[in-house]
């Protein structure tokens, strides 16, 4: 199993030089990608943007989207250009995992409503492709770049429900779990694996999952003062999310353990600090 890092793109206060110095030092301790999460209310640096800064100073480490969310993005002809240019500027290093989203804020302020937003992910997927693959659209031809991979970059969908599951095997390279224990990573790829069956694709869906994580002396304070305020609008469900985050090494390792045997591809844990000792920590704690 890979292990992956997130990119600290979403806690307060990570000015634009720790986030380049954590690019380069996660590519230096050997991570598999650098993962983004998803938000619009809320002061986080939007993922594409992110992932472009350290595509920048990197030059082998994934580039994760983990998850963006797609049905904000309502010029899809854009969204798939600026996947494309990422891909390209970065030699092919794009993971675009897409998710639905579920906070009412964050679409309330795009001008949205959360109704039909598995239709309208389904017809984004549908129309990028398209663009992707170099439909032609106006006097100057496709619209590109072209990406570095053929039919575009690899596609991740999150989603928990027979629907995403369905979505992940039509139209997909594989599936991500936003949060949650191995045991439910388990059951809902077992979900993801049955639907890849049952279109008839060909070997397997790629599978990720995220986990979040705070090293050092003040773990514990670290992630509950991240994990509280950024779960806030969850109520009490944000004290379960906090109280899970691995805070100790063993935790890491084990954390790390279990997912692989649940049949996990690709675990990317989620920083809840900025600080650059947090890199180092993790390495240590899963070398």
């Amino acid at each position: 199993m890979d292990i992956g890092i997130g990119l600290p793109n979403t806690v307060p206060g990570t000015d634009g030089e720790a986030l380049i110095d954590w690019a380069r030092q996660a590519e230096e301790a050997g991570f598999s990608t650098l993962g983004t999460i998803g938000r619009l209310v809320y002061p986080s640096y939007e993922e594409l943007i992110a992932l472009t800064a350290a595509a920048a100073v990197t030059s082998r480490i994934r580039l994760t989207t983990s998850v963006l969310l797609a049905p904000l993005y309502t010029n899809s002809a854009l969204l798939a250009k600026q996947a494309a240019s990422l891909d390209r500027l970065s030699g092919g290093r794009l993971v675009l995992g897409l998710g639905l989203g579920g906070r009412d804020d964050d679409f309330t302020a795009s001008g949205l409503t959360t109704e039909g937003r598995g239709r309208r992910l389904e017809e984004q997927l549908a129309e990028m492709k398209r663009i992707w693959s170099g439909e032609e659209r106006g006097f100057a031809g496709a619209i590109g770049p072209e990406p570095a991979r053929g039919g575009g970059p690899e596609l991740i969908l999150g989603g928990a429900s027979e629907a995403s599951f369905r979505r992940v095997a039509q139209l997909a390279d594989g599936w991500i779990m936003g949060g949650g224990t191995p045991e439910m990573f388990a059951q809902a790829a077992a979900g993801v694996d049955a639907a890849w069956q049952n279109e008839g694709r060909q070997g397997k869906p790629r599978k990720l999952s995220l986990a979040y994580f705070a090293l050092g002396s003040d773990a514990r304070a670290q992630a509950d003062a991240y994990l509280l305020n950024y779960y806030a609008w969850l109520g009490d469900v944000a004290g379960q999310i906090a109280a899970s985050a691995a805070v100790s090494a063993e935790m890491v390792r084990s954390y790390a353990a279990a997912f692989e045997s649940s049949g996990c591809d690709e675990l990317i844990f989620v920083p809840t600090s900025s600080r650059l000792d947090q890199v180092e920590l993790l390495a240590e704690a899963t070398a």
